[in-house]
């Protein structure tokens, strides 16, 4: 589906948080792929979407800070406490006001290979359905090794495609007698009404986010339904060394 750029109904906000002391990968929105850092290739990617208003990294790091400001991209510093990407943006949401804006769109900022037209696809869930405080998206996944990793977060959603659960193991468990299993690959995009947002990073960490270590949870925990729209294109999130090696034959490829 395409869009055009400030089409005068809902306008939506791009935020792309990035931290520098990843868990896993210290440092990686600055990683070089194919001659431009990370978080350079996710603003350029994220920039091409029609639905966006406006884009805007937000990070806890002078370096990030730097580089950003350095290829052009607006910027701006948030607070090294935060643990979740949705509590920086929300923090940037609450400096810039963005008062214009009725949905904003939580970019990953090591997710280089995302497609345009998905965040698109992720802002049209509210112009379909006024009920919806928060979005998301997934892509059909049938790669065994995918499955099973802990790193890919599966979801499962209802007849109306809202998630009932997302975790890190293959969900629905399949006893093999009819049929055979969907999974369903979790994109860690998130787009939120601006207010539900605010709402939202406020509210405290449950149970089922901290085991799982996913921050959707707290939002199903605390009785909130998140849409799941499923895309035809997949994304590559980097979390290892492995991760920037498929990255880089993608652009390659391109």
């Amino acid at each position: 589906m395409l869009y055009l750029k400030n089409r005068g109904k809902m306008k939506a906000h791009g935020i792309i948080p990035a931290r520098f002391h990843s868990t896993r990968l210290k440092g990686k929105p600055l990683i070089d792929l194919a001659g431009k850092p990370m978080i350079q290739r996710v603003y350029e990617r994220a920039k091409s979407a029609s639905s966006l208003s406006s884009l805007v990294v937000a990070t806890d790091d002078t370096r990030i800070f730097n580089t950003v400001r350095e290829f052009g991209g607006e910027v701006i510093l948030t607070s090294p406490n935060h643990q979740s990407g949705t509590d920086r943006i929300a923090e940037a949401v609450r400096t810039k006001g963005f008062q214009d804006s009725d949905i904003i769109v939580n970019i990953q900022g090591d997710e280089p290979t995302i497609e345009p037209n998905t965040i698109d696809a992720a802002v049209c869930i509210f112009e379909k359905d006024p009920s919806v405080n928060m979005g998301t998206l997934a892509f059909m996944v049938k790669n065994e090794e995918e499955i099973r990793s802990p790193d890919i977060v599966k979801v499962v959603m209802d007849k109306d495609g809202f998630a009932l659960f997302f975790s890190r193991f293959p969900i629905p468990y399949f006893r093999g007698k009819d049929g055979s299993p969907l999974y369903y690959k979790h994109i860690g995009l998130y787009a939120y009404r601006k207010d539900f947002l605010l709402k939202f990073s406020e509210l405290p960490k449950g149970r089922l986010e901290m085991a799982e270590s996913l921050e959707q949870l707290r939002a199903l925990e605390n009785g909130y339904r998140i849409k799941v729209v499923v895309v035809e294109v997949d994304s590559v999130a980097v979390d290892t060394p492995e991760d920037v090696g498929k990255v880089m034959k993608i652009l390659r490829e391109r």
